[in-house]
C-alpha cells in the first residue's frame, strides 16, 4: 500500500508540474519496461529483472547529462519508475485469468510480481530521495564529475539503495511464500527473517552486484556521452542474463536427475508411493524452522528426496520401506551404498555427504551441535516420522493419534538417536508435509 501511495503521489505531482526532460524521462522509461519484460529466475524461484532495476537506479542516480545538469527530482524518478513497471504489465492485458494455470498470470494478478514491483519502487525511491535532493540543491557541486569523491558518494548512496532493496525483499519472503501460484501467507511457511535477509545479501555478491555496478556506470557515462550510456552499458547485464538462464537449466536438469533418482525405489517397490515426497516437504519444513537460508534448503531437499537410494542394494524390500525401524548399522551401510550412487550423478557433494550421515545417530548433548550436518539430523527425523506414520496406518490407527505416537515416539529417542532442537521443531510445525 506505501508503494502504490508513493506512484500515486509522484505520478499526480509529475501531471500537474509538468515532467522535466522529457526525451530522457521516456529514455528510462523504455529501458526499465523493457527489463522488466526480459525477467530471469534466480535460486529459490525469485525472479528478477536485473536490466530494468540498473536502469532505475541510474535514472534515480542521473546528476549531469553531457555536461548539463539535469532537474528531474526524488518523485519524477518514481513516477518514471512506475510508468516503467506499468508498460510492462501492458502485454498482460492479452492472458485471461486462469486460476487452474497460475503460472499464467498476469503480472498484477500475481502477488510475487507485485511485491518485486512494490519493492523496487521503495528501494529506488530511497536512492533518489538521497541523492537527488543534494543534486539539485547543489552539495553535490564540490565534488567534480570527473573525480573520485563523485564516484565514491554514488557508490555510498547505490550500496545503501541495495541494502534497503534487500531488507524488503527479505520482509516480503517471510510474509509470502514468493511462488507465482502462491495462496494467502503462511506463518509457518516462510524463512525467518535473519535467513532471508543473509540469502539476499549473498545475492547482492551475484547479479545484485552487477546490477548495481551497471547502474552507476550508466549515470556516470551519461555525464559525458548522453543517452547512448544505456544501451551501451546495458549490454553487458543482457549477456550475464544469458549466463543466468543456461544455468537455470542446467538445475533444471539437475532437478530431472533427483526426480528420477527418487522415483526408483517406488517404481521398483521398495518404498510406498509418495514417500520420498512427503519426507522432503516435511524436512523443508523443519528447515524453515530453524531458520535454514534457500540454497541450505534445496540441498536439503535434493538429499531428502534422494535418502532412500540406497535400499535399491537390498536383496528383499523392508517392509513399507521403513528404513528407521531396521537396527542403527543396516541403516548407515543403506545411507552410505545410496550415497556412493548420489556422489556419481553430478548434483552437489554436500547433498552425497549429507546422505551418507543421515543414518548416524545425534551424538552430541541435548540442543549441542555435534559433527552430524544438521541437514541430516534433519533428514533422519523427517525419514523416521514418516515411517512411524506409515506403520501406523498399516495397523488401521487414525491420522491424528498415529501423528501423535510417532511424535512420542521421536521424543523418546531426543537427544541421543534424534536432535533435540529437530524434534522440537517437528512438533512446532505439527509434522505437517507441505507440498
Amino acid at each position: 500500500m506505501g508503494a502504490a501511495a508513493l506512484l500515486v503521489l509522484a505520478l499526480g505531482t509529475v501531471a500537474l508540474r509538468g515532467v522535466a526532460e522529457p526525451r530522457v524521462a521516456l529514455a528510462f522509461t523504455a529501458l526499465i519496461a523493457l527489463g522488466e519484460c526480459v525477467r530471469i529466475t534466480l535460486p529459490g524461484d525469485r525472479e528478477q529483472a536485473p536490466i530494468g532495476a540498473a536502469g532505475a537506479l541510474a535514472y534515480a542516480l542521473l546528476g549531469p547529462l553531457r555536461g548539463v545538469p539535469t532537474a528531474h527530482g526524488t518523485l519524477q524518478v518514481v513516477a518514471v519508475t512506475g510508468a516503467g513497471l506499468l508498460l510492462a504489465w501492458l502485454p498482460g492485458l492479452a492472458l485471461p485469468h486462469r486460476p487452474d494455470r497460475p503460472h499464467r498470470r498476469p503480472p498484477w494478478a500475481d502477488p510475487a510480481r507485485r511485491g518485486s514491483a512494490a519493492r523496487r519502487l521503495l528501494a529506488v525511491g530511497f536512492a533518489a530521495a538521497v541523492f537527488q535532493p543534494l543534486y539539485n540543491g547543489g552539495l553535490v557541486d564540490r565534488f567534480s564529475p570527473e573525480g573520485p569523491a563523485y564516484g565514491a558518494f554514488l557508490t555510498a548512496v547505490a550500496a545503501l539503495a541495495a541494502l534497503c532493496d534487500a531488507t524488503l525483499a527479505a520482509l516480503l519472503r517471510c510474509d509470502w511464500a514468493g511462488r507465482p501460484d502462491a495462496g494467502p501467507p503462511d506463518p509457518d511457511g516462510g524463512p525467518r527473517f535473519p535467513a532471508a535477509l543473509e540469502d539476499e545479501l549473498r545475492s547482492l555478491f551475484g547479479i545484485g552486484s552487477a546490477i548495481v555496478a551497471t547502474g552507476m556506470l550508466v549515470s556516470l557515462a551519461a555525464g559525458e556521452v548522453g543517452l547512448w550510456a544505456l544501451p551501451l552499458f546495458c549490454t553487458p547485464l543482457l549477456l550475464a542474463q544469458v549466463s543466468f538462464r543456461r544455468a537455470a537449466a542446467v538445475r533444471a536438469t539437475t532437478g530431472q536427475t533427483i526426480a528420477s533418482l527418487a522415483r526408483a525405489t517406488e517404481v521398483a517397490g521398495y518404498t510406498p508411493h509418495g514417500h520420498a515426497r512427503r519426507v522432503a516437504d516435511t524436512a523443508c519444513a523443519l528447515g524453515r524452522e530453524l531458520g535454514l537460508g534457500t540454497r541450505e534448503l534445496a540441498l536439503l531437499e535434493y538429499a531428502a528426496l534422494m535418502h532412500d537410494v540406497g535400499q535399491l542394494s537390498l536383496v528383499e524390500p523392508v517392509p513399507d520401506g521403513a528404513t528407521a525401524l531396521l537396527p542403527c548399522a543396516e541403516q548407515q551401510r543403506i545411507a552410505r551404498l545410496g550415497s556412493e550412487v548420489i556422489s556419481r550423478t553430478g548434483v552437489p557433494r554436500q547433498v552425497a555427504e549429507q546422505v551418507a550421515r543421515l543414518a548416524d545417530p545425534f551424538p552430541g548433548p541435548v540442543g549441542g551441535d555435534g559433527p552430524v550436518p544438521l541437514a541430516a539430523r534433519i533428514i533422519r527425523v523427517a525419514n523416521a516420522h514418516d515411517d512411524l506414520l506409515t506403520a501406523a496406518r498399516g495397523r488401521g490407527v487414525g491420522e491424528a493419534v498415529g501423528r501423535l505416537q510417532a511424535l512420542e515416539v521421536l521424543r523418546l529417542g531426543r537427544g541421543r538417536v534424534y536432535d533435540a532442537r529437530v524434534v522440537d521443531a517437528l512438533a512446532r510445525v505439527g509434522g505437517q508435509a507441505r507440498g
